[in-house]
Order: C-alpha cells, then structure tokens, then sequence
C-alpha cells in the first residue's frame, strides 16, 4: 500500500520509482556545495583582511557577484529542501541504523585533521614565543606587539578550542546513540514477513497476474494490490487513475489516454495490453533492472488487465494474504456509493478464506465488518484511542511516519506493524531490528536473500569498539601534537 491513488499522477510515479528527482537533487546539492564553498572562502579571506587591519577595496562587479552567489545558493537550497523532503526524512531516519558508523568515521577524521590543527596551533604558538622574546629588546613596540601577542592568542583559541570541544564531544555522543540494530542477539525479533508490492514489479509488469506469480515464487506471504471499478461494475487491478503509463490505450484510442479508467467497460479494458511497457527501456519502472528471459519476455508482452478475482483465486490456491486500496469512483459513476459493498460480494462470491483479506479501506467499514466478520480489519496511522474505537489490531503505514511519530508507543499496545515501501537492505534492517511484523516491497527477491540484520551489533561489541577507537584516537592526537611541539 503506496500513497492514495489521487496523491500521485501517472507521470509524478514513473518520476518517483525511477529516482530522476534523486539524481537531480544530487546535482543541486553539489552545485550549491561548490557556490557556498566559493562565498565562504570570499568572506573568509574578507575577515582575515579585514583582521589584518587591511581594508578592503572590493570593485562594484566583485559586490554583485558575492551578493548573485549568495542569493542563488539560499534560492537552490530552498529548491532542494521543497523537492526533497522526504529525502531529508530518510537521511535522518538512516542516522537511527548509521549513527553508531559516522561515531567511528568521525573520530577518525578528527585523527587526519589533528595534524594540520596540531601544525598551525604549535606555529601560532612558536609566533607568539618569539614575540614575547624580542620584547624585551624593543621596549618602545611593547604595546604593539602586545596587540599582536593577544591576536595569536585568540588564533590560537579559535583553532584548538572547537577541535577540542568537537573532539570531546564525539567522545561521548554514544552516551545518546540509541540504534534499534545495537541489542542483543536474543532479543532479535523474527524475520518481517513480505506483500509483494503489485506482486514484484521488478520481474514483471506490475499489477499483473505475471506480476503477482512471481511474487509467490519469490516467498511473499502476502500480495499487494489497487482495485479500480469499471463502467459496468466489474473491480480489476491499476494503480493509477489513467491507462496511459501501464497499457497501449495511446495506441489504441489515443483520445482517451488521460480519461479515468472506472469510465471504461470492462468489455474495453480486457482488450488492452498490460505488458509491452515494461519492456521498453525508457518505462523501466527501476534502475538496474535484472535481464528477463526471453520466455518471460514473451509473458510480459502478453499480459493483460486482471480482475480482482483472477487475484483472489491466486491468493486461494497460495494461501497467500491480499491488501489493497480502493479509491473511490469518480462521480456519476454506477458504483460511486456502493463500490465497497460490491468488492466484499465479489471477494465473498470467490470462497477466499476471510482471514486471508486485509481489509484496508475505512470507507463502510461498518458494513464489512458485519458482512464480512472473517476479514482482518486494517488502520492506517492513526492515534491508539481511534484504533481501539474501531477494535483494529492491524495498521498499514508508510514507513517515514511511523518512525518519526512514535513507533514505541504501537509496539507497546501490541498492534501489528506493516510498513511500506521497504526496498533497501539498511531499511528492511531497521524494520527488522524494531520488530516490525512485516514490510511491502518492490524487491522481494533481494530482501529475501538477508538473513541477518545489517549493520547489528551487541551493546558490549559496540562499547569495546567505541572505548577502542577513543583510546587509540587519543593516543595517535597526543603523539601528532608532540611531534609539531618538538
């Protein structure tokens, strides 16, 4: 379960799944690097000047580009923190897995830049030592060289003191590092369990039958899918609101590419090609795709639009668990206020075990519940109180909000935790290391493949590890400043 259908256009997912905003974030973020790199090496040279006693005689076109540079760098960080937010989400929910790696990266670093503090700290000092010696020879510039002496000393201050305090700083910083993948081996939780998110879209074209198939070949324990309602009342699987980016419709009737798909018949929508676009490079749904066979090649180009029961039948035969979302039909639309009550009919008429369906939609819920008392009722992140309202014990969130909303306070009440989308080894380690139940993914097949968290230790291996590194940092600094001091 991704966002709501009406949250993200055709165009905007192919955009978001293929990662073209990442990549052009890179881009922004470096060239905001190298201008904000550039004006604080203006100002700086500025400062050191202007400390010099020298003034400055900046020429008008010098003025206008230090204040163009500054103006355009705030304006493209403005850009990327508009753009990629929820990247900055992500990086700081890394910190929760990564934290106790930059600890150790830092202090090494500390360890490589002691030796050019340490250089300019002992050439500051020797400065100041021969200072103070030709002052007794040259009484007369006593106080000259007096304002010099405190000069230095104030350098001296403004190197070494932040080395220090940074320094000491990460020292203990792991005093407040509370990572989920720090713990003991026996309080591990199980392996999160896998939904095939539109069955496995990286093997095959999603929301597919192929799609879906592969996905239990792959060991989902659950398959994920968006139910659409046609013209003429028959529920059938698409993600998006149009045809455009998933079927030939362009090819077929090319006036109706950006028309709603609940306005078609079923009639129309079974005709239609649900595959080829998957084998076009440009519409590759993911970077660094694996090669298909040339038999599953042959698949894929042949594989139309499912119906929601050709899903279920699937999801019977493999015991397999079914969630979905269900937007509702657009207005004048035949189903528009039953659309729910004729999902359950469809999914009660296909002899599914109930306990099988997790049933997502909040809109009727009353009603399925009481038509259908087997199915698991699902909730979305909402507070303990409305969940208890509602007698829900399951809750289906986007990873992101869970984290930063309070993931202690669910696993306290017992509710059982599936997040979406996990894709990535180090978050699918998170997940596991917080003892999430289990995840909806893209690429089953890689997260299949761990059987151990990423990146976990032992409270006492990382202790050993932290006062090691201490130690030894301490060590290689003290002997670096003694080397410049001899």
């Amino acid at each position: 379960m991704d966002m709501e259908p009406a949250q993200m256009g055709s165009i905007r997912a192919v955009y978001l799944t293929t990662g073209i905003w990442f990549y052009w974030s890179i881009v922004l973020l470096s060239i905001i690097g190298i201008l904000t790199a550039y004006t604080s090496l203006l100002l700086v040279l500025g400062f050191l000047l202007v400390w010099e006693g020298n003034k400055l005689y900046l020429h008008w076109c010098h003025k206008i580009l230090i204040l163009l540079v500054t103006v355009v760098s705030v304006t493209l960080l403005w850009i990327l923190c508009k753009f990629w937010k929820d990247k900055w989400l992500i990086l700081g929910l890394s910190l929760k897995i990564f934290a106790p790696y930059w600890h150790l990266t830092c202090i090494t670093l500390m360890v490589i830049f002691s030796w050019p503090v340490s250089y300019y700290f002992v050439q500051l000092e020797g400065e100041a030592r021969y200072r103070r010696y030709m002052m007794s020879y040259y009484n007369r510039e006593k106080h000259k060289r007096c304002h010099i002496l405190k000069r230095l000393k104030a350098l001296q201050m403004v190197v070494g003191l932040p080395f220090i305090v940074v320094l000491l700083f990460l020292y203990v910083v792991p005093v407040g590092i509370h990572s989920p993948c720090i713990q003991d081996k026996e309080d591990l939780g199980p392996k999160p369990t896998f939904f095939g998110h539109r069955g496995a879209p990286m093997v095959g074209p999603e929301n597919t039958m192929m799609s879906f198939e592969r996905a239990v070949e792959q060991g989902a324990s659950g398959l994920e899918s968006d139910i659409h309602i046609s013209f003429d009342s028959v529920p059938f699987l698409m993600h998006d609101h149009d045809l455009k980016r998933t079927t030939d419709i362009h090819e077929v009737m090319p006036s109706a590419t950006f028309n709603r798909c609940e306005g078609f018949t079923w009639d129309f929508l079974s005709t239609l090609n649900a595959g080829k676009w998957f084998l076009k490079p440009q519409d590759k749904p993911f970077y660094r795709m694996k090669s298909l066979s040339e038999a599953d090649n042959e698949r894929a180009r042949n594989q139309k639009i499912p119906q929601l029961r050709n899903l279920l039948d699937l999801a019977q035969k493999e015991k397999k668990f079914v969630i979905f979302d269900l937007p509702a039909p657009p207005p004048k639309h035949p189903q528009r206020n039953t659309y729910v009550r004729l999902v359950v009919s469809v999914i009660l008429d296909s002899k599914i075990e109930p306990h099988l369906i997790f049933w997502l939609p909040s809109f009727d819920r009353d009603y399925v519940k009481l038509m259908a008392p087997g199915f698991q009722q699902v909730g979305r992140l909402e507070t303990l109180d409305e969940l208890s309202k509602e007698n829900i014990r399951i809750i289906n969130v986007d990873y992101k909000e869970l984290f930063y909303n309070g993931l202690r306070d669910y696993k306290a009440a017992n509710i059982t935790i599936n997040l979406y989308i996990v894709n990535k080894p180090w978050l699918f380690s998170l997940a596991w290391c917080s003892r999430i139940h289990s995840v909806t993914t893209d690429n089953i097949e890689l997260l299949s493949q761990i059987d151990h968290p990423h990146f976990f230790m032992t409270p006492r291996y990382y202790m050993f590890i932290w006062l090691l590194i201490d130690a030894i940092s301490a060590v290689l600094i003290s002997a670096i400043f003694s080397f410049h001091w001899c």
